[in-house]
């Protein structure tokens, strides 16, 4: 899959060297920061900002990350990692994600990553701009 074929709920990465582990494989930790990039750039091809989303006094914040892992990245591997998000109910929504290895399309992993919105004192409130994420 090259750059002209992402499609807006795609996003490319390559693997960097220092991501990897002793056994030369991608560190189970950093596949996080992989869904969490891509969340942000979804949040972004929806029309909303995290960054001004946060400034504004919402907090979309993890509440909890189900990672099935399925089979290992390692150094120069090409991927990419589609996204899509469900509203769970008024207060909760989860992104679906899953990261596929370019070259061959095998799934790499599959993640559930469940967030809430909440005011600056945690207390969780009702985020109406969310539904831009299901359109």
């Amino acid at each position: 899959m090259t750059s002209s074929q992402v499609q807006s709920n795609q996003m490319l990465f390559e693997v960097r060297d220092y991501e990897c582990d002793m056994q030369g494989i991608v560190n189970n930790a950093v596949y996080q920061n992989y869904l969490e990039h891509a969340r942000h750039k979804f949040i972004k091809t929806k029309g909303l900002d995290f960054a001004k989303i946060t400034e504004q006094g919402i907090n979309l914040v993890l509440m909890r990350a189900e990672i099935d892992y399925k089979r290992s990245l390692k150094s120069g591997d090409e991927f990419y990692i589609e996204t899509h998000a469900e509203r769970e109910s008024k207060l909760k929504f989860a992104f679906y994600q899953k990261v596929v290895r370019s070259h061959d399309q095998q799934v790499i992993l599959q993640a559930k990553m469940l967030v809430a919105s909440t005011n600056q004192q945690g207390r969780p409130i009702v985020f109406d701009k969310a539904d831009k994420l299901f359109e």
